[in-house]
């Protein structure tokens, strides 16, 4: 069947806009939802750092720093710009382990410079959090700045953060040049990729990527959720032109080596641009995963014969998410051509530490700095992470139970102590935007699968995507995280806990449900 595409005329009085919707069509080689006034470009870069270029180039994503010896996959920006009427939203995609506010509102400014109809609040990226790619931001801990200052040569984060912004700025301007009309389509898929990365035991404590064979395993600490949320757009002529893609499972199977990697995200991009003709752009969004990894630590390797840490899993990864998003296609429900978007402003508690952990904190530094005083416990750190490089008797070759990591938690504890009163809160911002019958909420947090569970839940949206890393706040884990204590339940690598999490909630279905609500009618 030939694809052919109505051109609803957009109405005058704004009381028939919102029950003008467009023709639907759906054909063997595409479909078109199309009404004037909704526009839609798509644009992208490569912002792979050349290793020839006199510099090495330290990869971000651990504790400890990493210097890329190959390239495995090329790292790319991803831009898409929406306008309808007066309402504007541009979204982009960074392949790097996170953004962080300064970058993004430094881009916002300079792309308002560059195309004045453009307002820079109308701007957010976020990341699918591949830990195979250079620093963006500063480099976040005392031990990795430590690192840096004694091996000069190398890309810092400021360099790489101006080559990234240049190319970023002529992919949203390409996008916002070429935008047209066209039109959107919902759809949801399954893919098993995300699994809880924390295993619990019977003594109550939790550790990351904990060994699941011990006889007191008492089972993962979180979840799990194979839903892929997906939103297509396509041109006046019904031919498709991207995806959003959002699932709840981060985008870092090659974290431990040394190569610059895209990642499944960003094979599953160059697969489908190749289905595509070349023609076609797709953002993969990070969901509320944090709790997750591509890994399932339960069956292992046995189950599908894949590890979750090799290049083959990255193919395996990418082609579960390639046929999902093949198999939508075929399905997406057609959405109203209804473009809203809104930044919300939250303020959300500081986690707090009570009196007794910050007491036992500093026993616990204490005694671990008797046995290692001044720099040991890092340098013995290092140690282990390079003996587990060369044996790969573990996975991964970090621990976040050595002395070092035990003692980054008593400093974090003892500082929250000596500021929570003097700062109890946190100031966010949230971009919401409704997309036909679908909500976009941004966060800088990695959210915990629950948190994403209860925005979706009670979401006003047909459809609603987390889109997780767009600033570099940290993890929001749950109360049983919490207690549980291993990485990423402490206050070391998070600023709020359960309680911002669920007000950040709360905040979220406000935000939707407002630009749910049905339009004024001037009479």
């Amino acid at each position: 069947m030939k694809n052919t595409c109505l051109v609803v005329p957009r109405p005058k009085r704004a009381a028939r806009v919102w029950s003008v919707l467009a023709c639907v069509l759906c054909a063997v080689n595409g479909f078109c939802v199309h009404a004037a006034g909704l526009e839609i470009g798509w644009a992208e870069r490569d912002i792979t750092p050349s290793l020839d270029g006199g510099k090495k180039i330290p990869l971000a994503g651990q504790y400890y720093v990493r210097d890329a010896t190959n390239i495995h996959s090329r790292l790319k920006v991803t831009c898409c710009v929406m306008r309808n009427g007066d309402e504007q939203v541009l979204m982009g995609s960074v392949d790097v382990v996170g953004l962080w506010d300064p970058f993004t509102k430094r881009l916002a400014a300079r792309l308002h410079e560059r195309i004045p109809a453009v307002r820079p609040e109308s701007v957010f990226l976020g990341s699918p959090h591949n830990h195979a790619a250079p620093f963006l931001r500063p480099c976040y801990t005392a031990a990795v700045k430590d690192w840096v200052a004694k091996n000069p040569g190398r890309l810092t984060p400021d360099e790489y953060a101006d080559f990234v912004l240049a190319r970023t700025l002529d992919a949203f301007e390409e996008a916002w040049r070429n935008a047209a009309p066209g039109g959107v389509a919902r759809a949801f898929g399954t893919a098993r990729i995300g699994h809880c990365r924390i295993a619990t035991y019977l003594d109550g404590t939790s550790e990351m990527y904990g060994d699941t064979s011990r006889p007191d395993f008492a089972g993962m600490l979180e979840g799990e959720d194979d839903g892929v949320e997906m939103l297509f757009t396509c041109d006046a002529a019904g031919r498709k032109t991207g995806v959003f893609v959002n699932a709840a499972c981060p985008s870092q199977v090659m974290e431990l080596s040394n190569v610059i990697s895209s990642d499944f995200a960003g094979a599953m991009r160059e697969k489908l641009a190749k289905r595509h003709g070349g023609k076609f752009h797709s953002i993969y969004h990070l969901g509320a995963a944090g709790c997750q990894s591509p890994r399932d630590l339960v069956a292992g390797r046995e189950r599908d014969g894949y590890s979750g840490w090799d290049e083959a899993s990255v193919e395996a990864i990418s082609d579960r998410l390639v046929r999902c998003v093949t198999d939508a296609e075929g399905r997406a429900i057609p959405c109203p051509p209804v473009l809203r978007h809104r930044v919300r402003p939250m303020r959300l508690p500081m986690r707090r530490v009570s009196a007794a952990e910050t007491e036992a904190a500093r026993r616990e530094l204490a005694a671990y700095e008797a046995k290692w005083p001044g720099k040991t416990a890092w340098e013995d750190f290092l140690r282990e992470v390079h003996h587990y490089e060369q044996t790969q008797g573990r996975f991964p070759y970090d621990s976040k139970l050595h002395p070092y990591a035990a003692m980054d938690v008593c400093r974090a504890v003892i500082k929250r102590a000596e500021t929570q009163d003097a700062n109890p809160f946190l100031d966010i911002e949230s971009h919401i935007v409704r997309i036909g019958d679908v909500a976009f909420v941004t966060n800088p947090f990695e959210l915990y699968l629950a948190y994403g569970q209860v925005v979706k839940a009670r979401s006003a949206a047909k459809q609603t995507f987390l889109i997780g890393k767009c600033g570099s706040c940290g993890y929001v884990p749950t109360e049983r995280s919490e207690k549980a204590v291993g990485y990423s339940g402490g206050v070391n690598v998070g600023r709020i806990g359960h309680q911002g999490g669920y007000m950040f909630c709360d905040e979220a279905v406000k935000g939707i449900a407002e630009l749910f609500q049905p339009p004024t009618t001037n009479h």
